[in-house]
């Protein structure tokens, strides 16, 4: 599959671009100036982006990049600041803020496609949840992650979200408790992040991550995602029940018929559309 040739980019808002590398979205943070903050603006624009790449069956995989040095500090704390003195002393957009935010990271992980970041620079706060949200993950060596908040006297409730449901608990208590930066080679150990690259190779690498992903049946991989998230928060015998049902359906789709002939046959298979 020829991912030589990019489309034209498009700006979704002043801090956002999309272009697409054949099969392969890559979504561009592009406020450096602010350190790509989490402001509402670019939530939102974020939360448009995927909701377009959901409905594009064309797309078998996304990469959030950034440029600057960080990939994102989190939250516009000086939007957020600047409510307080609302008549309601900032609590509405405090929740219109984090509520859609959150609304934002659960559409990375109901997307069909898988969501790749490509981190370089710090990952703070709401930046390192939205690293954590993403299904996979690849670091610049000198890539740094941190849910800083409780030095400010601000716990990273939200963030916790997605960092508890990647990491061990107890590396996931460390990182909120002390807000210390994580390097990216123990955020791979960790597995925070899968694999981690020369300085300035997580964009390459995240690609390389999309080409294999865009190389397989685009109905088995927004499948197997779908099936994956649902049976993590399920009991054991409630998950194998569940996950039987999904690879009886998986058996009959002509995806599966094809593969598995293909196999048999020792041809390439002839994936039908998505």
């Amino acid at each position: 599959m020829d991912l030589s040739t990019s489309s034209p980019v498009a700006d979704l808002a002043s801090t956002l671009r999309r272009r697409n590398e054949g099969p392969v979205a890559v979504l561009t943070l592009c406020d450096a100036k602010r350190r790509n903050a989490l402001s509402l603006a670019t939530i939102a624009a974020l939360h448009v982006a995927l909701d377009d790449i959901a409905a594009d069956a064309g797309i078998r995989a996304v990469v959030i990049e950034a440029e600057g040095p960080a990939f994102s500090a989190g939250h516009d704390l000086k939007e957020l600041t600047a409510h307080r003195g609302d008549d309601d002393g900032g609590r509405a957009y405090f929740t219109k803020t984090f509520g859609n935010c959150a609304a934002m990271m659960q559409a990375i992980t109901a997307l069909p496609q898988p969501v790749i970041a490509a981190v370089e620079g710090v990952a703070t706060a709401a930046g390192c949840q939205l690293v954590a949200a993403c299904d996979l993950a690849v670091a610049g060596e000198d890539a740094q992650f941190a849910t800083p908040g409780v030095n400010i006297g601000l716990f990273c409730s939200t963030p916790m979200v997605a960092l508890s449901r990647n990491v061990p608990r107890k590396h996931a208590m460390e990182l909120l408790l002390t807000g210390e930066l994580t390097g990216a080679q123990e955020a791979a150990r960790i597995g925070l992040v899968n694999r981690v690259v020369a300085r300035g190779q997580a964009l390459a690498g995240a690609l390389d991550f999309g080409r294999k992903i865009a190389a397989k049946p685009a109905s088995t991989v927004s499948l197997g995602k779908r099936a994956f998230v649902r049976q993590l928060e399920m009991p054991l015998a409630e998950a194998y029940a569940f996950t039987t049902r999904v690879i009886v359906e998986n058996m009959l789709h002509p995806d599966a018929a094809e593969g598995i002939c293909a196999f048999i046959e020792k041809r390439a298979p002839n994936w039908g559309k998505p």
